[in-house]
């Protein structure tokens, strides 16, 4: 059968790889990967013979002669045999990816580098800001203005790229980043750099859901696997290199440029994403919920307020705290009435629906609680009380980190060629329990090799769920709600991580000042019992050095307490991973032809 028939009319150009628009709106696919939803007689895919839609050719269409020349035959549901291989260019299983797919996914994979390499970057700087801009006072709402706004308008984000098309919302979502960055180098004072933090949050809360849901939209979840292992590995190496990233360009070029250079890589992707990607425009759908996206954007502020300034800027049972939290129940207890009744809801409640879904934002949720706590609190651990230097802080992770984006991309390409996925998530759900029990067993005779093997069990048990939890939840909706899938688990695992940060912060530091404190009764009349009492709960290295022999001894054996009571926290809580892991329905991921 011929290449026109079997597109249903589609006239191809194989020179450019351009398909224009038969019958059926939405099924031209400029550069081979324009509309997720529709079908190309393009390339075959590498991993599932018979399918030939836009997310196939997209994704991984490995044909021969890809970059060059369209298939005048796919394979399988877009070509003419429905088997395979076959085509007038020899086009079929094996060969290459198109050439401008491998430049959106790598456009992607700049903006998740952007949106995690951000607060990395900025933490090693923030010593220098202060001392310039003064307003050490207000030290804190410089990570909270960005981290609120980034969850608050998470979800939003993705209702928008549902409705109006993920394109546009994604490129503007990295101008509003860009615009954030710019200001924020240029900020005089601390109030104006916390506006514009909070400015550059709402772009952030845009670049990983629109990343997601543009991967989600190109690419089946058949073969998306491999991919969101790379992405994994583009959060790990943020992690490692944005502490030692932001060092040297405070120490040599200024506290500006941790800013400032946001802005070539987030051109390159700009410009990479508004030339390469080609999606259509989608017509508004009804309104926006204006009413839903207020409660819900109240209702994530006043939680992440609560948990970031519970037990650190307020007391617990302080009336800010207490009317937060009545604030945050309120409203997310009205949210699910108002979405019930709106056309057009901003986050629908049909997507609960799925068990596997609703499974994988708990997970994610308790992953980001114990991520987002471990990579708080092993740093503090290895330079208080292991001696470890602040300056290469982001090295100190590498036990953690590496063994995670290994298994996260191994995970990943595991999945794609068996299509089998249940058995991860209960591995992960084993491993990271183990990890944080054997770290909660650190004292202050512990080896770095002895915690580094610690770190590395938990590492791998976070890489088996890193990415899975976002890939079962893509598969658990339909195409036109994979914009609010990527940003529920997103949104979830961002909350989780803020309940863990303040929970475990709240842990240690009671930890370590209940030590103190018998440290100094222990010491009666000694000159050295005074200042056991005033040592506060956090010291840094230099600070620490300064102390008396006496003094820095029971400091170590404080903050040893206070990790263990911090990690044998995680522990039970992990322990629901292990368990809500064992629920997941072993559901096909979808191909190509099943996206559709």
């Amino acid at each position: 059968m011929s290449a026109s028939s079997a597109t249903n009319g589609a006239e191809q150009e194989t020179e450019g790889l351009r398909v224009k628009e038969g019958p059926s709106p939405g099924r031209g696919i400029p550069e081979a990967a324009e509309d997720a939803s529709g079908t190309a007689s393009g390339p075959g895919t590498e991993d599932v013979p018979g399918t030939a839609t836009a997310p196939a050719a997209a994704a991984d269409s490995d044909a021969e002669g890809a970059d060059g020349a369209g298939s005048a035959s796919g394979a399988g549901a877009g070509s003419a045999s429905g088997a395979g291989a076959g085509s007038a260019s020899g086009a079929g299983a094996g060969g290459r990816k198109p050439r401008s797919v491998r430049l959106v996914l790598l456009s992607l994979m700049i903006a998740v580098l952007l949106a995690m390499l951000d607060n990395m970057i900025v933490g090693t700087a923030m010593p220098t800001i202060v001392g310039e801009l003064g307003g050490l006072e207000h030290l804190s709402w410089v990570v909270t203005a960005y981290t609120l706004t980034t969850a608050a308008s998470t979800p939003i984000w993705g209702k928008l790229g549902d409705m109006f098309g993920r394109k546009g919302v994604f490129l503007t979502s990295i101008v509003l980043f860009l615009i954030g960055s710019m200001t924020s180098g240029a900020a005089q004072t601390m109030g104006q750099l916390i506006g514009f933090r909070a400015v550059q949050g709402l772009g952030a809360g845009g670049l990983m859901v629109g990343a997601m849901a543009i991967m989600g939209d190109l690419i089946p979840p058949r073969e998306r696997g491999k991919y969101m292992g790379l992405m994994a590995g583009v959060m790990s190496l943020a992690m490692i290199g944005g502490p030692l990233v932001g060092g040297t360009l405070t120490d040599h070029l200024g506290w500006r440029w941790a800013f400032y250079i946001n802005l070539p890589l987030g051109a390159v992707a700009l410009a990479m994403v508004g030339t390469v990607l080609h999606l259509p425009k989608k017509p508004a759908k009804g309104r926006i919920d204006y009413l839903g996206a207020g409660l819900l954007t109240a209702g994530i502020t006043s939680a992440v307020l609560v948990t970031s300034w519970g037990g650190t800027e307020y007391d617990w049972d302080s009336a800010t705290i207490v009317g937060l939290a009545l604030l945050a129940v309120a409203a997310l207890a009205a949210f699910p009435v108002v979405e019930r009744r709106v056309a057009e809801p901003i986050l629908p409640l049909r997507v609960f629906h799925s068990r596997n879904f609703s499974l994988m934002a708990f997970i994610g949720f308790v992953l980001g609680f114990v991520m987002f706590g471990s990579m708080t609190f092993l740093p503090l651990f290895q330079q208080s009380v292991q001696g470890a230097s602040a300056t290469n802080s982001g090295l100190l992770l590498l036990p953690v980190l590496l063994p995670m984006m290994v298994v996260s991309v191994v995970t990943g390409r595991a999945t794609t060629r068996t299509g089998k996925y249940r058995m991860y998530p209960i591995m992960g759900g084993a491993l990271i329990p183990v990890g944080l029990f054997l770290l909660a067993q650190m004292d202050v005779g512990t080896s770095r090799l002895t915690s580094g093997l610690s770190m590395a069990v938990l590492g791998a048990g976070m890489g088996f769920l890193m990415q899975l939890t976002m890939l079962i939840a893509q598969n658990s909706v339909e195409l036109k709600d994979m914009g609010v899938a990527s940003s529920t688990t997103t949104l979830f695992r961002t909350i989780g991580g803020s309940f863990g940060v303040a929970l475990m912060g709240t842990v240690f530091a009671r930890r370590v000042e209940d030590s103190m404190r018998e440290s100094a009764a222990a010491s009666g009349g000694s000159g050295g019992g005074k200042q056991l009492a005033d040592t506060g709960p956090q010291l840094d290295a230099a600070s620490l050095e300064k102390l008396p022999a006496q003094v820095r001894e029971a400091y170590e054996h404080a903050v040893a307490g206070g990790t263990h009571g911090v990690f044998l926290l995680a522990t039970g809580v992990a322990l629901l991973t292990f368990v809500a892991a064992w629920f997941i329905k072993e559901v096909p991921l979808k191909d190509a032809e099943a996206q559709k």
